[in-house]
């Protein structure tokens, strides 16, 4: 059989695809960060063409993908999709962009990451970034069993069959799980785990799945957890596997390649003039391959002549592949001295498969060429290029020169903010003064700096920073503070975290979704006959009305009457249908007007305690999102005022979660900390100030988020910073040298250096 050759490009999304599907020879699917799921239908065989349609489409990154095959309930299948939302969406393929999902699956508390069905069409299994692994009956959508004991985001999920589920972690094990829950099997894998593939029945090598990740090997495994081979061949992070009908494995990753293995050897590599192939899925009847990738293209691949696209488009997939430019960064250190000239590529053949060879070519530039073992020849695969912004060109801004200027969008309906960025200057401390200077959230840090990293190595300009940054399996990538300016140039100066100065909220929200799942939950409750609780049309109305007027930012329009609505709901529903109320009421405690109410006429901190949300035995997400509401009211100087008179109160409600490996909610937790941090600066009270610290200091002894730890130490410090009677305290009390430093050793990034070095310095003082 010969190689892969392109059969079609897809294109149509307006950022990286990020996951694909093969369900049928005729039909792919494709998720996007465009917030767009896609469905292509081949229209013309030869050459192959397809038309697409758009499925689902919302304002978040949909990071995951997956399909139901089709049953006698759902002829059609179904298609499942996850994202940045938290919010599984589950609709028939036949239905309208307008129509309603089938199903919204609420649970997870953070980006869903991972999805796949079992192929009876009985389950779906999600991860997240919060930890937890989900198994969904299909048709039963209103509950799900929880996978406990990742400690790490669950990046990849595999229903392996009908009786056993698979996981992979970024706490580098994979875990075998029966569907009820049951732990049957923990494997450490060494690395972070991103890739899980199902191997056909009689494998030739006996092992049952396949496993890969940030150490760029392909793993083989018994589902007793032996390890029977391993493939080497990629030169990055692996995010995708597939299996062919015939047992061979496809992977794709981050040195932009696609690799076909047989056996144990690398047979094919198709390289993509991307930055990053995300994801690869094989359709099972007839062996082709489809790929979605960094530069917003669908590609499919075959090996069967009468699918191959036309020798035009083949020859211009070829053309984009050698005119790629390939960041210096991602290409190691070269000695451009010492590299071969084009005479090598004729007298030398590789030694392996996908083998890269660097070429000094006679104009200066240095090229990349890779192996083929099926022709016999090198292929040029592109240029190195020195970073972006180093050939002189300047941009002006505010009177000053850049190398670049981005547009980020923050806000939908208004003006991108600018972003200069010169390439001498340290991407994470940019961030953090484009954060304080826009007044945007803490939480805002990771990701702008992602953004200026990602955009001066390469990749597409104009991504949104509306994703959050990839919290865990980063060691091989860019950190903030690794880049070290240029010789001649001083470093710039290191803005101070502590003291904090502003108040912290976390007011962002897809307030329709909210108000939709609300809606769905009410009627359920209709359907079970709970007028007691249950809302009617007119209720619903205002309602709506109450989340038009959040939506636009118009306090003037939120009315008591639907205060009074989402109270209700938030405190009087059955705890597993509280949490879109428990979200609504989160955003309401960033307005002074509905604080007032609040406070004053629904006693709402009461109503909380009395809901049970605050209890151990509360579900972790109604917990959290309570906890934000509490954190929320520091936007307003009637929220803070309520938040001083309660200090007893709401610190009774979250100190029992202080040690909580849910980790929204620890964060939640410590963003309220920081916020009666700041507070202290201008009404201080001793008592109130060592509670806190001592609970901070439990908190760093026991947290292991970056995120979590980080605002901590930021609350810790700004605490500290009050006089020297507290840092006297946190020395000889609470022990907080011990914690800091315990802290440093579970999270070396710069910031959190940053912020131990300066505590330490106080404490010492």
């Amino acid at each position: 059989m010969g190689d892969f050759k392109l059969s079609a490009s897809l294109r149509g999304h307006e950022d990286d695809v990020r996951s694909v599907a093969f369900p049928h020879p005729t039909t792919v699917v494709s998720a996007s960060r465009d917030g767009t799921v896609r469905l292509w239908k081949l229209e013309s065989q030869s050459p192959p063409s397809y038309d697409s349609t758009i499925k689902t489409h919302t304002k978040e990154f949909v990071n995951a993908l997956t399909t139901v095959p089709p049953s006698a309930e759902h002829p059609e299948g179904l298609i499942v999709s996850g994202g940045k939302d938290q919010i599984i969406d589950v609709r028939q393929p036949g239905k309208a962009l307008d129509d309603n999902a089938d199903a919204l699956l609420l649970g997870h508390a953070s980006n869903v990451c991972a999805l796949d069905a079992s192929a009876d069409g009985k389950l779906v299994i999600s991860g997240s970034w919060d930890t937890d692994a989900r198994v969904w009956q299909v048709g039963k959508w209103e509950s799900s069993t929880v996978l406990q004991g990742h400690t790490a985001s669950v990046w990849a999920v595999l229903a392996y069959d009908s009786t056993t589920i698979i996981t992979g972690c970024a706490d580098q094990q994979i875990r075998i799980f029966r569907p009820t829950g049951q732990l049957v099997k923990t494997i450490q894998t060494g690395d972070v785990v991103r890739a899980l593939c199902r191997l056909p029945a009689n494998h030739p090598s006996g092992a049952k799945f396949a496993s890969a990740g940030n150490d760029a090997v392909v793993r083989l495994w018994t589902l007793d957890g032996q390890q029977v081979y391993e493939l080497h061949g990629h030169e990055n992070f692996i995010y995708s596997l597939a299996a062919l009908p015939d047992g061979q494995l496809v992977s794709s990753g981050e040195d932009r390649t696609v690799r076909i293995w047989k056996d144990r050897q690398c047979v094919q590599t198709i390289t993509h003039p991307a930055i990053s192939v995300w994801t690869v899925a094989a359709c099972q009847e007839n062996g082709d391959i489809v790929t979605g990738a960094s530069d917003r293209i669908v590609r499919i691949f075959t090996r069967a002549a009468e699918r191959h696209a036309d020798p035009a488009a083949i020859e211009q997939f070829s053309d984009d592949v050698r005119g790629s430019s390939i960041p210096q960064q991602t290409a190691g250190n070269i000695n451009k001295e010492q590299l071969p000239g084009p005479e090598f590529l004729t007298q030398k053949s590789g030694t392996k498969e996908g083998q890269v060879q660097m070429i000094n070519e006679p104009n200066g530039n240095i090229s990349a060429y890779q192996w083929s073992e099926g022709a016999k020849q090198w292929v040029n695969i592109g240029t190195v290029v020195d970073q972006a912004g180093s050939s002189g060109r300047k941009i002006s801004h505010n009177g000053k020169e850049y190398d670049y200027v981005f547009d980020v969008d923050i806000e939908d309906g208004k003006p991108p903010l600018k972003l200069p960025y010169n390439a001498s200057q340290n991407p994470y401390e940019v961030a953090r003064k484009f954060c304080e200077d826009n007044k945007l959230p803490i939480t805002y840090l990771d990701q702008v700096t992602n953004f200026i990293t990602q955009n001066t190595q390469g990749a597409t300009l104009g991504q949104s920073t509306s994703q959050g940054a990839d919290p865990w399996g980063t060691d091989a990538r860019y950190r903030p503070g690794d880049a070290n300016p240029a010789a001649s140039q001083p470093p710039p100066p290191k803005p101070k975290a502590i003291p904090q100065k502003d108040y912290l909220d976390i007011t962002t929200a897809n307030r329709k979704v909210i108000l939709k799942k609300l809606k769905e939950f009410n009627q359920t409750l209709v359907d079970e006959g709970r007028k007691d609780v249950s809302f009617n049309p007119s209720d619903l109305e205002q309602l709506e009305a109450t989340v038009t007027a959040l939506e636009k930012g118009n306090e003037k329009g939120i009315e008591t009457s639907g205060i009074d609505l989402i109270v209700k709901a938030a405190t009087q529903w059955p705890a597993d249908k509280r949490l879109p109320a428990l979200d609504l009421l989160r955003l309401l405690t960033a307005y002074s007007t509905p604080v007032t109410y609040l406070a004053s006429q629904q006693s709402i901190l009461d109503l909380l305690a009395q809901s049970g949300v605050f209890e151990s035995t509360s579900l972790a997400n109604n917990t959290m999102l309570a906890t934000r509401a509490l954190g929320n009211l520091f936007k307003t100087e009637k929220g803070r005022a309520v938040a001083d008179d309660s200090f007893d109160q709401l610190h009774t409600f979250v100190a029992p979660f202080i040690a909580s490996n849910n980790r929204n909610l620890i964060i939640a937790v410590t963003t309220l900390y920081i916020n009666y941090s700041v507070l202290l600066s201008s009404n201080n009270n001793p008592d109130r100030a060592l509670t806190l610290l001592d609970d901070l200091t439990k908190i760093l002894n026991t947290a292991t988020d970056s995120e979590a730890v980080y605002r901590a130490l930021v609350a810790a410090g700004t605490i500290l910073s009050l006089g020297e009677d507290y840092c006297e305290a946190g020395r000889d009390v609470f022990q907080l040298n011990t914690a800091v430093a315990r802290a440093a050793d579970k999270v070396r990034e710069p910031r959190v250096k940053s912020v131990v070095a300066d505590i330490q310095k106080m404490l010492s003082s």
